[in-house]
């Protein structure tokens, strides 16, 4: 690590830095000498910046400006100080203030070196240590990447985990998109906190103001005892939001106001309640489709989405899939030995995998539990059909329906029929409905509220 550390000096007398820069230099260090505090804290930059030294007594921005700007905005940076011979009291002063080292002016070259050396590694025991809590606490998962596309995201996510952004990643069902927002948390200055995850979709709409922001006894019928929600519960930590395109509109406002003024208004309580916690939210579905529809908030798609990670779907990464069966297989085989056969690889890799990992995942389980030797065989793997092909009509492929008239027809008016004839088939239930037709129910209610249609009059 030491040979490679990129070191921030911040100088103001030239001959001073080109000293200083000179002698880290030759150490084998890569160093941005810079003359002013305010150049300082213009130039530093967290995620490749592993020291900061830099003179205490400057102009407008002196050192102890740059020092406590940079703790605040990265607290794992070590900053060593520079100080005149005989400024005790000064150095003392800087080390209260989050100062790892202090170093004598002008520069001993042993001295600095050996001041850098103890601030690198006292970095990277720091970090290792943060490694261990979190593999501990069982927040992050084991991730297979073997694809650039992935690497990708890897990397984006790791350079965002350490700012407080919102983080808004999308992908379809199976992607692993809550692996990659534990991922965020893990490597961020909140890892030590807590990770709460909501499903929205999970939790009825009627209950999830109170699960999200809290309520006090007795605030509404059945409210026995207080709630903390999960804002508060993920105090200091990450609050992880899947599957957010599923709020309701009017707790779409109220989520807006929370990220906006750091403050949820518990049901029952006059008083808002601060909150300290990093949201990072996911979707399998296209928002802005959905903000044309009216059935999301554009301004809270804006507070969501200050950074978004796309991930790709499994069929556009097919050269993973050998290595993730291979960690599916070792982790379902509890220890025994099971040949993958080149063919069952082909086989894998042909599929569409509309579930994503999460349906390989599956299908690898399935090949273990089913295996009786040592090798894994393609007779065991499930059905290849795609989802639903066994309801269609007999007869009606899929170019055969709906019969298209020679006349033409509405496109609203096929709509509205179709919605129609699905509430008939499920008896009026508008939640199965919208499971059928593959939307979330809000967006089903909207379309039949827009069309005039009532649930009595298809329920039988």
């Amino acid at each position: 690590m030491a040979a490679a550390a990129r070191i921030l000096l911040v100088e103001d007398d030239s001959s001073a830095r080109e000293l200083g820069a000179f002698n880290l230099r030759k150490a084998g260090f890569t160093v941005d000498a810079v003359e002013t505090g305010e150049a300082a804290l213009a130039a530093f930059d967290p995620q490749h910046h592993e020291l900061v030294i830099t003179d205490l007594r400057m102009g407008d921005v002196s050192g102890m400006d740059v020092l406590r700007e940079v703790t605040a905005r990265a607290p794992g940076v070590p900053v060593i100080v520079v100080t005149a011979y005989g400024s005790v009291d000064v150095a003392v002063e800087a080390m209260r203030a989050g100062a790892h080292d202090f170093v004598g002016k002008p520069f001993n070259r042993d001295h600095l070196l050996l001041a850098v050396k103890r601030a690198l590694e006292s970095r990277r025991l720091a970090d290792e240590v943060r490694v261990l809590r979190r593999r501990a606490a069982g927040v992050e998962r084991p991730l297979v990447v073997a694809s650039e596309a992935m690497r990708r995201v890897m990397e984006i996510s790791d350079r965002i985990a350490d700012s407080d952004a919102a983080v808004l990643i999308t992908g379809e069902t199976g992607t692993g998109k809550e692996l990659i927002a534990r991922r965020i948390h893990a490597r961020s200055q909140r890892a030590d906190g807590p990770f709460v995850a909501v499903n929205c979709a999970a939790v009825p709409g009627e209950l999830l103001e109170s699960e999200l922001f809290g309520h006090v006894k007795g605030a509404f019928t059945g409210a026995t005892s207080a709630r903390t929600g999960r804002f508060r519960q993920a105090r200091g930590g990450t609050l992880f939001l899947d599957e957010v395109a599923e709020l309701p509109l009017p707790l779409q406002g109220k989520l807006l106001r929370v990220l906006q003024e750091k403050m949820v208004d518990v049901l029952g309580s006059d008083r808002p309640v601060g909150v300290d916690a990093r949201v990072i939210s996911a979707t399998n579905q296209d928002l802005t489709a959905s903000i044309r529809e009216g059935s999301f908030r554009e301004d809270l798609l804006y507070r969501l989405n200050v950074v978004d990670v796309a991930i790709p779907p499994l069929r556009e990464r097919r050269e993973e899939i050998p290595h993730l069966v291979a960690h599916f297989v070792e982790r379902s085989a509890r220890g025994r030995e099971l040949f993958v056969p080149p063919a069952l690889l082909d086989e894998l890799r042909a599929r569409p995998w509309p579930g994503n990992v999460r349906q390989l995942q599956n299908a690898c389980e399935r090949l273990v539990l089913l295996c009786r030797g040592d090798t894994l065989r393609i007779e065991d793997l499930p059905s290849a059909r795609t989802p639903r092909a066994d309801t269609a009509a007999p007869g009606a492929g899929p170019d055969e329906w709906p019969p298209l008239p020679e006349a033409g027809l509405s496109l609203v008016d096929l709509e509205k029929r179709v919605i129609e004839r699905v509430l008939r088939l499920k008896r009026g239930n508008v939640t199965h409905a919208a499971s059928y037709l593959g939307v979330p129910r809000h967006v089903l209610a909207y379309r039949m509220a827009k069309y005039g249609i009532e649930r009595e009059e298809v329920g039988s």
